[in-house]
């Protein structure tokens, strides 16, 4: 095979897996190929759109074979909006290429072998879990193959989700199967007030516009919070477009908005600013209840979140004696899921806001023994720290993609927990780790918990135990 370049089309590539990444994996020759559009099983004529020395990316022109797993995407816009990848595969071979991400992780970077692995647990619902998205407005919509060679004025104006790869481009969605119906009510009735009353669309690029932002969310107590972000203030028009949102959706119990004229879309720096109802919401789970704020972070899949406490809680068996530090605990949810079964959980995040929401939540559940602490946690874990609040018996860790930073599992080390219980939403970063502390625990176990039905995205949740110094784990020393 000749020298492969951008725009070739090389014929009959076997799709053979799934990356980590969510990309169907193609070998031909052996050469590696990443394929758009794609599923395991198919074989298909290939447009090549990158080329590297190692590998090529390219999307599916036309398949000589369909996979045996492929399934027809039940969302219109698949395949553009890059929000649920995988739709057009079977549930079943979903969790199967998850579990599999996970094994692989463990084994290959972790140089971990795995003798057993429990079955990945699936969502309750693969529809319609989420209890948050967030919409952008754009005056650059998306525009498809035939809108583009077409000569007849089109309406730009969009309110949907950036197409991967393209930030100034949005797809104007019209039925989304992430959030309850309600969601796209909300959404679709906006974007129409919007374009019938003249409002303008936020340019991307420019820096210029009205409407930016729709943020909307729901919870397992029925309640509804809706957040408009407006680039610039404008009583006149903002006051126009919220009191039709309260008059014409009554299941809003939060109608808030906010005046970002910012560069980035982030409101966690901004004021946001009560028009009707309650500045909050409510979710439960099993006793508790937990207060959501408009910046507050939750689990965006609420049955599945309960289920991935309910794995933490079963590895942790926390005893009445036991000291539990909780690592990265945003807004505290594991720390106060557990706390009833310790005798004191000490939480600690880098993000101010969600510790202050941890202390409400906290109080409001009347859970005395709980401490969050707001600090860079590799700097603030150190030897003061722990004189202050104690030698931990077990430690909760739940850290972002990245993976916890390197000091962070020095101290680990240092502080000998018993017991070490790891959430990761990335293998490879969760591996690393678990290799790292490997010089003084053992992985027991590991259990993945499928939280985003469509995509590449799995929980993981594993069990280390510290190994004392003849090489037995501490629990065997129990029994």
């Amino acid at each position: 095979m000749g020298k492969i370049k951008r725009g070739d089309i090389l014929k009959e590539v076997e799709i053979v897996d799934l990356g980590s990444d969510g990309k169907a994996v193609g070998k031909k020759d052996g050469l590696v190929f990443f394929v758009k559009g794609a599923v395991p099983g198919d074989i298909t004529d290939v447009l090549i759109s990158k080329s590297r020395r190692s590998y090529n990316e390219g999307e599916a022109v036309s398949f000589l074979r369909h996979s045996p797993d492929k399934i027809q995407a039940k969302c219109s816009h698949f395949g553009v909006c890059g929000g649920c990848k995988w739709q057009n595969l079977t549930y079943e071979k979903q969790l199967y290429y998850k579990q599999k991400s996970i094994t692989e992780a463990i084994c290959r970077i972790g140089k971990i072998p795995l003798t057993q692995t429990s079955n990945i647990i699936p969502s309750e619902n693969i529809y319609y879990y989420r209890n948050k998205l967030e919409f952008t407005f754009s005056n650059k919509r998306w525009l498809t193959p035939n809108e583009n060679q077409s000569d007849a004025p089109l309406d730009l104006r969009a309110l949907g989700f950036h197409v991967p790869g393209l930030f100034n481009k949005v797809v104007d969605i019209q039925n989304c199967y992430l959030q309850n119906d309600v969601s796209n009510r909300i959404r679709n009735e906006v974007s129409l007030f919007a374009k019938m009353n003249n409002l303008d669309f936020f340019d991307i690029k420019n820096q210029t516009g009205f409407l930016r932002n729709l943020i909307i969310r729901n919870s397992n107590t029925g309640e509804l919070m809706v957040i408009v972000v407006f680039y610039y203030e404008d009583d006149e028009k903002r006051i126009k477009l919220l009191e039709h949102l309260s008059k014409t959706f009554h299941e809003i119990t939060s109608l808030m908005y906010v005046i970002n004229p910012k560069k980035n879309d982030t409101i966690n720096d901004l004021d946001v600013l009560l028009y009707k109802g309650r500045d909050f919401m409510s979710e439960t789970m099993e006793n508790l209840t937990f207060r959501i704020s408009a910046k507050s972070f939750f689990q965006t899949n609420s049955a599945q979140a309960y289920i991935l406490y309910k794995v933490v809680r079963d590895f942790a068996q926390i005893k009445p004696t036991d000291l539990v530090y909780d690592l990265y605990t945003g807004t505290g949810s594991i720390a106060l899921f557990l706390a009833s079964d310790a005798k004191k959980i000490v939480g600690i995040e880098y993000i101010e806001q969600a510790i202050e929401n941890a202390k409400e939540n906290a109080q409001l559940n009347n859970l005395i023994n709980t401490v969050f602490v707001a600090g860079v946690i590799e700097k603030n874990l150190n030897d003061e720290f722990i004189k202050i609040h104690g030698k931990p018996d077990v430690l909760i860790t739940d850290p972002p993609r990245s993976g916890m930073h390197p000091k962070v599992i020095t101290q680990i080390l240092d502080m000998e927990p018993k017991s070490i219980v790891y959430v990761s939403c990335n293998p490879s970063t969760q591996a690393r780790d678990i290799a790292l502390l490997s010089e003084k625990y053992t992985l027991e176990k590991l259990q993945a918990v499928d939280m985003f039905p469509h995509t590449s995205h799995v929980e993981s949740v594993g069990l280390m135990r510290l190994i004392n110094n003849q090489g037995v784990k501490d629990s065997q020393l129990s029994q």
